[in-house]
């Protein structure tokens, strides 16, 4: 060592961290603080897809959520405008935090038009680099998705205490209903198609087929391919009686994904299903909305340990007897034992045999747990939007 190189401050000196993950139990994790400052606090998840982080952070579904992508390079593609999947402009960001293993890169894709710590900063979500994600992943899947405080502040300056009393305070997703924080508070059509390269995204309008979305925090390109399907679709509030969504006079009902417990959201949604059942409308329900769906049918859902958050998950449909594809992203799941004889399970997880889909026996009505939009995902899944239009197709017959 060189006498300059002595009195060099901070010669030797770690790199202060910037940002920590605190979780309930006392365990702290130091990184490198990226996107908005301050602090959220929520349920840490881990999620194994490898493309799509836009998607992922912007599905309402991952409200009250932060999310540890599993694989290593998150961001160096960059951020764009397009791949936005919260079509409520109200609800800036799904996901609470984001925690990464490898720091971010330049951007290096053309479709990129900012740095992603610039996106992570505009829509208000808190990063965390740096950190093991493997071993972090690890203890989720030993000890379940723990309660937790993400915090970035550039001067590297934390209260523990205060962050770990925040982490063990919160609730927690049981018991809470986070659709009113993510889903639209008016009635709107929706006209627009996938997005194809060159061209962007399509409008389409004269469809086949009414149909009435209800808005439990529905994905963007979810509505796009009911349009793409041959539907004109309406998407109405969570809120919205059965009187209000009959009175459109619906070809078809879609219940859409979203975030929180299902158990909590049953209490003002599956009144209304149950009064679209009896009218034999044909109804199509995805993540939460299959949820909804068994509850309307006096079925129970139960909190998982781990969930299922990721784009490589094998699903068999029993319908066909293929094996899928599919994308996944829900923390609590369909008992299948307390589903009634008139429905049947259709869909079962290949990792831990949960279930994962169900059909009604007696009226024109089915739903899945995955996500068959495939945003970010495989398309293995896409034929249940035609499914859909085949039942409508039926029932108008």
């Amino acid at each position: 060592m060189t006498q300059d190189q002595d009195k060099a401050p901070g010669f030797w000196q770690e790199p202060r961290a910037t940002a920590l993950l605190v979780l309930a139990d006392g365990l702290v994790l130091e990184g490198a603080g990226l996107g908005a400052v301050g602090e959220a606090v929520g349920e840490v998840c881990f999620n194994t897809a490898i493309t799509g982080y836009q998607e992922i952070l912007t599905d309402p579904s991952y409200a009250g959520q932060i999310v540890t992508f599993t694989f290593p390079h998150i961001g160096n593609v960059g951020a764009n405008e397009e791949d936005i999947e919260t079509s409520n402009p109200a609800a800036s960001a799904a996901a609470r935090g984001v925690i990464v293993h490898a720091p971010i890169t330049n951007p290096s894709n053309y479709r990129s038009t900012r740095h992603f710590d610039a996106w992570l900063k505009s829509r208000g979500i808190i990063g965390l680099s740096g950190v093991d994600t493997r071993a972090l992943t690890t203890r989720i899947r030993e000890r379940g998705m723990p309660n937790a405080v993400i915090a970035h502040s550039p001067d590297g300056v934390f209260d523990i205490e205060n962050l770990r009393a925040k982490a063990s305070q919160w609730p927690g997703l049981e018991g809470m209903d986070l659709v009113p924080s993510v889903g639209s508070t008016q009635r709107y059509d929706w006209t627009q198609t996938p997005w194809r390269q060159g061209e962007g995204y399509g409008s389409k309008e004269g469809g086949k087929f009414k149909v009435v979305a209800i808005d439990y925090g529905v994905k963007s390109n979810i509505l796009r391919l009911l349009t793409e399907a041959g539907c004109d679709v309406t998407v109405a509030p969570s809120t919205a009686t059965a009187e209000d969504i009959l009175a459109l006079k619906p070809d078809g009902v879609f219940l859409s994904n979203g975030p929180g417990d299902p158990a909590e959201t049953g209490k003002y949604a599956v009144p209304v299903i149950k009064a679209l059942l009896e009218k034999k409308v044909p109804t199509f329900g995805i993540c939460l909305g299959h949820q909804m769906l068994a509850l309307a049918l006096g079925g129970r859902t139960m909190k998982m340990r781990q969930g299922h958050h990721g784009a490589n998950h094998p699903v068999q449909d029993f319908t066909t007897g293929k094996v899928e594809i599919v994308s996944m992203n829900h923390g609590f799941a369909v008992d299948a034992s307390s589903l009634p004889a008139h429905a049947r399970e259709t869909h079962r997880s290949l990792f831990d045999g949960s279930n994962c889909g169900l059909e009604l026996l007696d009226r024109p009505a089915f739903s899945v747990q995955h996500h068959p939009e495939a945003s970010p995902g495989p398309r293995d899944s896409h034929y249940l939007f035609q499914r859909f239009t085949q039942m409508m197709e039926k029932a108008q017959a």
